[in-house]
């Protein structure tokens, strides 16, 4: 994303090289640094750029024709070039940017003016740049971390600072709520300058619970939680593999399970949310990898191998929806309150918005099976649309041992249970439906091939045994 433009690619359809005059989204008039989806609105993002200034983007429901241009708001506030934007977690049209000029802006986008000038918050604690922001899962404490080398919680709302760490072994780089477990992650350096990750108390930054070295690289480490399944997935910069591990609130905490390796260097890497998982296919988390040496968006699924292809409940606990749980004004006027929570079985309604469950194991801590190493006829998804997937270890997870539930006989149509998945309501429900049911086909249509080898085969078996017998 250089030049003051971003392109937004569907993840179904687009595949193969993209055209040099493919629609982007322009407006910036310097580099633009950091792009977030609105959590509850699938065609609304923010970015933010060089130039100081926020622009907010109406996404349109097609896919786009021309250049977009006009975005719906913008925000002017910072002194100095934006680098990071984190929209609240569980509050509608509340924003937060940290700038280089050393400040967190609170925003309320809940207002008619298409251009604010002033945050309705301003946090002026740090000493140097701010590299990372993390929220708590009901977004009352933000987390940040500083090229000072000092890890803060601060209460975004009294622009207070609560803890601070300044721990000299450990110089955190980024920095990650861990659910509701009231930890902290952070990964950094240690002062022998290894990468280095370290868990911390919340409530006691002083000393941190556990610290892991990694390796002696110099690519910054990404940590991205699943809450759902207490798995932490570790991405370096510039590395070919993904490590992950499971969390418990229990000593060690941390226990490495595997990795999935690529000979393919990363330069940078999303996520797509829960909501979007096939779970038909039992993938419980999915990456993007931006691969630059071969100039392409690989796809990367973890998958928890089952042999039905039913909806496994075990594996899919409540997770956060796309509905806020709090207004704006509500939010700041002092209210906390957790996520709306929403079942991803497929026609499933909303759960009460109230705290999370009781976070569940993801595996045993003793070393996991080894991965299926990735099927070498697969292409990268820029090539023909296929999807990378590396299946997690046969080992039977914990919480699936625990909550092991029958499996339903039910019928089946294009991976979906035709007794509880109504028909969609909205468009984007259409399309959803839509692309889900064109990799149904897809994987159908594998399927039916396979079948046709093996009855090619027994064709084959059946004849040898006559011949075999007619001899005899």
């Amino acid at each position: 994303m250089v030049g003051g433009a971003f392109c937004l690619l569907g993840t179904v359809l687009q595949t193969g090289k993209l055209d040099p005059h493919y629609p982007k989204v322009c407006g910036h008039r310097g580099n633009v640094l950091d792009v977030k989806w609105n959590p509850f609105d699938d065609f609304e993002i923010a970015s933010c750029s060089e130039d100081a200034s926020i622009k907010i983007w109406s996404i349109p429901k097609q896919l786009m024709a021309k250049n977009l241009t006009t975005c719906r708001k913008e925000l002017v506030g910072h002194a100095r070039r934006v680098g990071l934007v984190e929209w609240h977690p569980t509050a509608a049209n509340i924003l937060f940017s940290a700038g280089y000029d050393y400040k967190v802006m609170v925003w309320n986008l809940d207002t008619k003016e298409a251009v604010i000038m002033s945050p309705v918050r301003t946090i002026d604690c740090h000493q140097d740049v701010i590299l990372s922001m993390s929220f708590n899962t009901n977004g009352s404490l933000l987390a940040t971390t500083c090229k000072d080398r000092k890890i803060r919680i601060l209460d975004p709302r009294a622009e207070t600072v609560l803890q601070e760490a300044s721990y000299k072994g450990h110089r955190a780089n980024k920095v990650l709520f861990l659910g509701n477990l009231k930890k902290l992650l952070s990964t950094g350096t240690s002062r022998w300058n290894n990468r280095q990750m370290a868990l911390w108390d919340q409530d006691d930054l002083s000393v941190p619970l556990t610290e892991e070295d990694l390796d002696g690289s110099s690519g910054v480490l990404f940590p991205f939680y699943d809450a759902d399944t207490n798995m932490l997935y570790m991405v370096g910069k510039g590395d070919g593999n993904i490590r992950y591990y499971e969390v418990s609130a229990d000593k060690p905490h941390l226990s490495y399970l595997t990795e999935y390796r690529s000979h393919n260097p990363q330069k940078g890497i999303g996520v797509m949310p829960k909501r979007g998982l096939d779970v038909s296919s039992c993938e419980i988390f999915r990456f993007y990898r931006l691969i630059t040496t071969k100039s392409l968006i690989e796809p990367v699924s973890m998958i928890v191998p089952r042999r039905s292809e039913s909806y496994q409940e075990d594996i899919y606990p409540p997770t956060a929806g796309a509905q806020p749980s709090l207004t704006a004004q509500e939010w700041l006027g002092g209210m906390n309150r957790g996520p709306i929570l929403v079942s991803l079985r497929p026609g499933s309604e909303l759960l009460s918005p109230r705290p999370l469950p009781p976070e569940r194991s993801v595996f045993n801590s003793v070393a996991p099976a080894s991965p299926r190493p990735l099927d070498q006829t697969e292409k990268p998804a820029a090539e023909d649309g296929w999807r990378p997937s590396f299946l997690l270890g046969e080992k039977t997870p914990r919480w699936a041992a625990e909550h092991r539930l029958e499996e339903k006989k039910s019928w089946l149509t294009n991976g979906f249970d035709i007794f509880e998945c109504p028909p969609p309501k909205t468009e984007n429900e259409l399309l959803q439906m839509f692309y889900r049911q064109q990799e149904e086909i897809r994987r159908l249509r594998e399927l039916v091939t396979q079948r046709e080898v093996q009855a090619k085969q027994l064709e084959l078996e059946i004849k040898n045994l006559r011949m075999s017998s007619e001899q005899f």
